[in-house]
C-alpha cells in the first residue's frame, strides 16, 4: 500500500510504499478510492495540535470498497462501497466524548492512503447519489455541522440563522442542511463569490467578514439571527454576542481566528443568550446526517482533486483560503 506519512512536524508529508494491512477481529481492510482534507490536517503538520505522535499517516475522511474482512465480522461487508466514520472510542455519554476519543488520522493511521484498516462499526453504505470525491468529503464536515445546527443548536424551522466562513466544508455542509431544516440561512464569508455561491445553494444573503461593519450589514439584512454557528473566534466573536437575538444560540466549532479578544459577560446574561462548544459527534450523529444526506440528496461542494501525490500542493491549496467546500484526494 502506498500512504503519506508526516515524518517530522513543519516538514511536507512523504508517499511511502508500506506493507498491506492484515484485519484484525472486528476489523476490516477497505481499499481506499478518495479521501478528503481538513484543517485538522494542516494544524498537525504545522505542530499546532495536541498530541502529536509521528511519522503518522494523515487523513480523517475517507471512501472506498472493503477488501477484507477480519474475524467476528459479517461476510455481507465484502465488496460494499462504504464510507466511514472518523471517530475512535465516541463513548457512552452523548453530551460529550470520552477522554480516549481519537480521530483517524494520527495516532491511528489515517486515509491519505490506498488501505486503511477500520472497526465494522465505523463501516457505513456509501449514499448512491454521491460519487467517490462527494463520499470522501462527507463524514467529518458533516457529522461536524448536523451536531452544531441539531444536536447543539436545536435550530428550528423558520428561525433565522447565521454561518459564518461559508467557504470551509464544514460551513458549506452546515448550510446545506439548515436550508433542508427550513432555516432561514444568512451567511459572511470573505469574498463576494463565496457568498454569491452560497446564494446558490439557498442562503438569503451575506456579509463580507473583512468590512468592518460586517456585523451591522447582518443586522440591517437579516435582522438579529437566533443561531450562530461559527468556526473561527477570534477578534470577531464578540460581535457574535452582539448581535444575537436575546435567547440566542452560538455554537462553535472551531478557532480558526484564534482566541477572542474579550467576552462581554454582562451581554451574555443580559440577553440570556447560551454559548455552546461542539466537536464533531457521536455514532448515533453520524447515522442522523447520514439519514438526513440521504433523504434530501445534498451533495458536498467539491473544490478541487488531487492525486495522492499531490497531497502537499492540495495541502497548500486549502491554506490558501480560496476553495468553496472540501479538497479531495484520489488514493487509487
Amino acid at each position: 500500500m502506498k500512504a503519506a506519512v508526516l515524518k517530522k512536524i513543519q516538514t511536507p508529508l512523504v508517499l511511502e510504499e508500506l506493507s498491506n494491512r492484515e484485519a484484525k477481529p472486528g476489523h476490516v481492510i477497505v481499499e481506499l478510492r478518495t479521501a478528503s482534507l481538513n484543517r485538522r490536517d494542516d494544524w498537525i503538520t504545522r505542530g499546532l495540535y495536541p498530541g502529536i505522535q509521528v511519522p503518522a499517516i494523515m487523513g480523517s475522511d475517507g471512501a472506498g470498497i472493503v477488501l477484507e474482512v477480519g474475524p467476528g465480522v459479517s461476510g455481507d461487508w465484502l465488496g460494499q462501497e462504504v464510507i466511514l466514520y472518523p471517530g475512535i472510542h465516541w463513548g457512552d455519554c452523548e453530551e460529550a466524548q470520552s477522554s480516549t476519543f481519537q480521530v483517524l488520522g494520527m495516532p491511528t493511521d489515517g486515509t491519505f492512503a490506498t488501505q486503511i484498516m477500520a472497526s465494522e462499526a465505523a463501516l457505513h453504505k456509501k449514499h448512491r447519489h454521491l460519487n467517490w470525491d462527494e463520499s470522501a468529503a462527507l463524514p467529518l464536515a458533516g457529522l461536524t455541522a448536523w451536531r452544531a445546527v441539531f444536536k447543539q443548536a436545536r435550530l428550528q424551522p423558520g428561525e433565522t440563522i447565521l454561518i459564518t466562513g461559508v467557504g470551509g466544508g464544514v460551513a458549506a455542509l452546515a448550510l446545506q442542511f439548515a436550508v433542508h431544516a427550513g432555516g432561514q440561512v444568512w451567511v459572511t464569508s470573505s469574498s463576494k463569490e463565496k457568498i454569491e455561491q452560497a446564494i446558490a445553494m439557498g442562503a438569503k444573503g451575506g456579509s463580507n467578514y473583512h468590512s468592518e461593519d460586517w456585523y451591522r450589514s447582518v443586522l440591517d439584512q437579516a435582522g438579529a439571527p437566533q443561531v450562530i454557528i461559527d468556526g473561527a473566534g477570534g477578534k470577531g466573536y464578540g460581535r457574535l454576542i452582539e448581535i444575537v437575538a436575546p435567547g440566542g444560540r452560538i455554537v462553535n466549532y472551531g478557532a480558526t481566528a484564534g482566541y477572542p479578544d474579550k467576552v462581554d459577560l454582562f451581554k451574555i446574561f443580559w440577553k440570556q443568550i447560551r454559548l455552546q462548544g461542539s466537536t464533531m459527534g457521536s455514532p448515533s450523529d453520524f447515522q442522523a446526517m447520514h439519514a438526513m444526506v440521504e433523504s434530501k440528496a445534498i451533495k458536498p461542494p467539491i473544490s478541487g482533486t488531487f492525486a495522492l501525490k499531490e497531497v502537499n500542493h492540495a495541502l497548500d491549496q486549502m491554506r490558501l483560503g480560496t476553495h468553496f467546500g472540501k479538497i479531495v484526494l484520489r488514493c487509487g
